[in-house]
């Protein structure tokens, strides 16, 4: 199991109790490990799979599931290699190839033929990348924020990871979430899972080529581009536009008042609202 210590299960096990939907947690067996996954929702719902950022788990989904699981069978995600409950002890990750090989196999677990899907950030990078391998997976894509997508991960946000990376481990995440959207998380139990996140480990987290715009052209599952619009780990407008130019077929949205790190846990009611019309 990845992770270290016991305060980040018990913020992990704290953000889940408060769910507003029944979940019912699963372990899928995959060629990389064994994946968490959290499904709620009624049973003959769309399938909706949901892949969180990076270091926030399937816990970040908290406040949009409630609106999500009205028409949908839900499937949050614990990214193969990254924190969480997924146990990534099979074979190597080494890039974009392998981390589809290892959605298929999990829709192949789930015994899911197609689905919805939606990523945040990185596992925004991960769907947009699968969808391009396999797009007869895909009956709807939805992109929170992408990053390495359309636009280069701003030099500044990189800087800044690095400089938190110097701070005490116990006050990294915090800083970084500060630091970006300007305040503390608004719910207090999500600020406790981010500070337990200091003692979690990754096993591997891989480097992300931005895809090739013939790639992107030449996608033609339905896509919906959701871009924060004070987000720091890129620039918002150029990212917008080359999202417009590359997939001219896809639907841009700018989150008014949305940072990077506020999707998809604070103010969602807008989010949730656009989610909810695109996939239905």
């Amino acid at each position: 199991m990845s992770g270290d210590g016991t305060a980040f299960h018990t913020a992990y096990d704290e953000v889940l109790r408060n769910w507003p939907v029944e979940v019912r947690g699963t372990d899928v067996p995959t060629p990389y490990g064994s994946t968490r996954v959290h499904v709620c929702g009624p049973e003959d719902g769309t399938p909706l799979v949901l892949l969180p950022g990076g270091g926030t788990t399937s816990m970040v989904w908290y406040a949009n599931v409630g609106a999500l699981t009205a028409a949908h069978r839900v499937y949050a995600v614990d990214l193969i290699g990254d924190f969480g409950r997924s146990v990534h002890d099979g074979a190597p990750l080494r890039g974009a190839g392998d981390l589809s090989a290892w959605l298929d196999a999990l829709f192949a677990g789930l015994g899911l033929d197609r689905a919805h899907l939606a990523g945040h950030s990185y596992g925004a990078w991960i769907a947009l990348n699968h969808a391009l391998r396999a797009p007869a997976r895909i009956d709807r894509l939805a992109l929170l924020d992408p990053v390495q997508c359309f636009a280069r991960m701003s030099p500044r946000y990189l800087l800044r990871a690095v400089l938190t990376s110097l701070k005490p481990a116990a006050e990294r995440p915090r800083a970084l979430h500060r630091w970006e959207t300007g305040r503390d998380p608004d719910d207090p139990l999500w600020a406790a899972f981010l500070d337990s996140t200091a003692v979690a480990k990754r096993s591997k987290v891989v480097t992300m080529p931005r895809p090739g715009g013939e790639a992107l052209r030449a996608c033609d599952v339905p896509a919906l581009v959701l871009l924060a619009e004070h987000s720091r780990a890129h620039d918002t407008p150029r990212a917008a536009a080359a999202a417009r130019r590359l997939m001219p077929g896809a639907e841009v949205v700018v989150l008014p008042d949305a940072s990077h790190h506020s999707i998809p846990t604070e103010r969602p009611a807008e989010l949730n609202r656009l989610l909810v019309d695109f996939f239905a």
